[in-house]
């Protein structure tokens, strides 16, 4: 509804003119008021000449009205000389009434102003030093203290280490509260799963349902790129083509790569035999090629298929129809790198189930590794007098000859948690972020990105790349070891929790772990556990020590991820709710959230802090199957990989 509508249709005011107003006597300027907006929406109006305007009825009233206006006259002459008298003395009584309230006023400011001073000489006399942001000299107007934060952390960091930083009012708010609730218990579900939707699912990848494969239709050989748990994920890729194509599978190779510079092969890392054996139901599989086929230049005859010819993720359709032709003409196909090269979904299900199997169940670590890692495990828990949960399926026989061989008699086993620091050089580097390092990081990851990422730094050059900010805000950049310890201490790890840190060169060194040990100082890596004469067989073998790593994760009381998209993480999370039955608990933090927490470090309270970062982490251990089209080495529970029990 318009505003002229309004004006021109007033409620009660007009109907009754039109009704009642006299002919003999015209008074339009009355007429126009009470018609007025002001008047129609109800407002109060001081005038003494509008009040006879809203009562007027007939011609009795407008007489009224008239006389009303001839007495005033007669009347208004008498009263005037009377009227100035009284106006004058009104007047000067008012300013003298004024001049007491500036009085009053400026009275209440001075004291203001004196109050403040003494409050500040009595801070200098007991030589208390200003927070940031206050003026010694400065009058109360300029004294501008910083947010109530910042005065606790210089608290909490008296007589403490001083936090620097990007997060180093936050850090120092952790330490305090980690001192305080030393005696706290921790809340129960750090350490637990949802047992009972959980425990609904068991393993069952090793039923098989068909005929042995003769592998008739040629050789397939696989080198498989980057590092272990790539290659893991590649070995079982590989074991479902064969059995598409109905192939003979080669035991699969690993390229040489230059950032991990390790020249293991498979009988280096896995049992090649278990492999063999365990996979014979479903794939031929032999260990070379035969002799006829050895002299042949495979990429001389087109064989040698690239990652640059299979699409990421392709469909079983593609092989069939791409590689198939190339397999029965030339008998042997040899793949490439072969990095996430088939897609999860739509995979039928014996294939599905094959490549579960396979990385379940086929794929067993050498006892080199076994043994070493059995060491570690019986370590971390100290007095256990019993294998942990998956301590059969990593290690095998040899995690009772561990407990065997150690003297001293078990009392109460401590459990511990492994926390994986995705932050090498390679995923820093790959992530396009920053990390507070300046000008100084960028330097060094640019020079980083062009040896060992060329492609990436062409597409950096076009300027089409999101900046380092929105990938932060996306959650698309690996927690720092500093942001890892901010969530730990809000989860509610007590200070006293044995924490296991698996990763291989954490990029800043020691000094980037310095947040993360002074807050938790039982912290523990593979290189304190073992003695030089044990961790020597594995140096300069970065695939075999990550090996070590992969079986502490495994078996962790508690497993933290810091970037989910690590495969590494994936495995672990993946083999601990295969093997789990619902008692192995993995944290796997959403970095968008997070990220969205923590870039108000230098305001939030560590209350609300800690509320956000528990509601942000716990919405990720619900329960659920696997979506579609997400990695079964990841998200087990589906019907192909695992069996519900209800």
């Amino acid at each position: 509804m318009s505003l002229t509508s309004n004006t021109d249709k007033p409620h009660t005011l007009v109907p009754e003119s039109k009704q009642d107003q006299p002919t003999s006597i015209r008074i339009p300027d009355r007429v126009d008021l009470r018609a007025s907006p002001r008047s129609h929406q109800g407002s109060p109006n001081p005038s003494p000449r509008l009040a006879p305007c809203r009562f007027l009825n007939g011609e009795k009233s407008g007489a009224l009205f008239l006389g009303a206006e001839l007495l005033g006259k007669l009347w208004g002459d008498r009263k005037k000389k009377s009227k100035k008298v009284k106006r004058r003395g009104a007047k000067v009584w008012y300013q003298k009434k004024r001049v007491k309230g500036l009085v009053a006023v400026v009275a209440l400011v001075g004291l203001f102003f004196l109050v403040d001073w003494f409050m500040l000489l009595r801070l200098q006399d007991h030589r208390v030093g200003p927070p940031d942001g206050f003026s010694r000299n400065s009058s109360s107007v300029s004294v501008r203290p910083q947010p109530q934060p910042q005065l606790k952390v210089k608290k909490v960091s008296k007589g403490k280490k001083h936090y620097s930083g990007i997060y180093g009012r936050l850090l120092a708010l952790a330490a305090h509260a980690l001192a305080e609730g030393q005696n706290k218990r921790e809340p129960k579900d750090l350490w637990q799963e949802p047992v009972v939707p959980a425990s609904a699912w068991r393993p069952c990848a090793d039923q098989r349902n068909w005929e042995p494969d003769e592998g008739k239709n040629g050789y397939i050989m696989v080198t498989a790129n980057g590092g272990i748990n790539q290659q893991r994920v590649a070995i079982c890729n590989a074991v479902v083509v064969a059995r598409l194509l109905n192939a003979t599978l080669i035991v699969p190779k690993f390229m040489y790569s230059s950032v991990w510079k390790d020249a293991s092969q498979f009988s280096d890392i896995y049992q090649e035999e278990h492999f063999i054996k365990d996979l014979a139901p479903d794939v031929r599989l032999v260990k070379e090629l035969p002799e006829e086929l050895k002299s042949l230049d495979l990429e001389a005859i087109g064989s040698v298929v690239t990652d640059v010819d299979v699409m990421k993720e392709s469909k079983p359709s593609f092989y069939l129809k791409n590689i198939l032709p190339i397999l029965l003409q030339k008998r042997v196909v040899h793949f490439v790198g072969f990095g996430n090269r088939l897609a999860f979904d739509p995979i039928p299900f014996q294939l599905q189930r094959l490549r579960c199997r396979c990385n379940f169940h086929a794929l067993k670590f050498v006892p080199k590794i076994q043994e070493t890692a059995a060491l570690l495990l019986e370590r971390l828990h100290k007095h256990s007098a019993q294998p942990g949960l998956l301590d059969h399926y990593l290690v095998g026989p040899h995690a009772v000859s561990a407990i065997i061989a150690r003297n001293d008699h078990a009392t109460k086993p401590s459990r511990y948690m492994a926390l994986h620091l995705r932050f090498e050089i390679d995923m820093v580097a790959h992530s396009l972020c920053e990390f507070g390092g300046g000008e100084e990081e960028r330097r060094e990851l640019e020079a980083f990105r062009q040896i060992h990422f060329p492609a990436l730094t062409e597409l950096e050059k076009t300027g089409k790349l999101p900046s380092p900010s929105m990938l932060r805000s996306e959650g698309l950049c690996p927690l720092t070891p500093e942001e890892a310890v901010l969530m730990l201490a809000a989860l509610g790890f007590n200070r006293k929790t044995q924490i296991y840190v698996a990763g291989a060169q954490i990029y800043g060194g020691k000094s980037r772990l310095a947040a993360l040990s002074n807050l938790y100082p039982n912290l523990v890596t593979k290189e304190d556990l073992l003695s030089p004469t044990e961790l020597e067989p594995f140096m300069n073998f970065s695939s075999q020590l990550a090996a070590l790593d992969f079986i502490v994760c495994t078996a962790a009381d508690a497993f933290a991820m810091t970037d989910s998209g690590s495969q590494l993480s994936s495995l672990v999370s993946g083999y601990r709710i295969y093997y789990g039955g619902g008692r192995m608990p993995t944290i796997r933090p959403n970095k968008r959230r997070l990220a969205d927490i923590l870039v108000k470090n230098n305001t939030i309270e560590w209350k609300v802090f800690e509320q956000r970062v528990r509601k942000a982490v716990r919405q990720t251990k619900h329960v659920q199957s696997r979506p579609k089209g997400r990695s079964v080495y990841r998200y087990p529970r589906c019907k192909e990989c695992m069996c519900r029990t209800d």
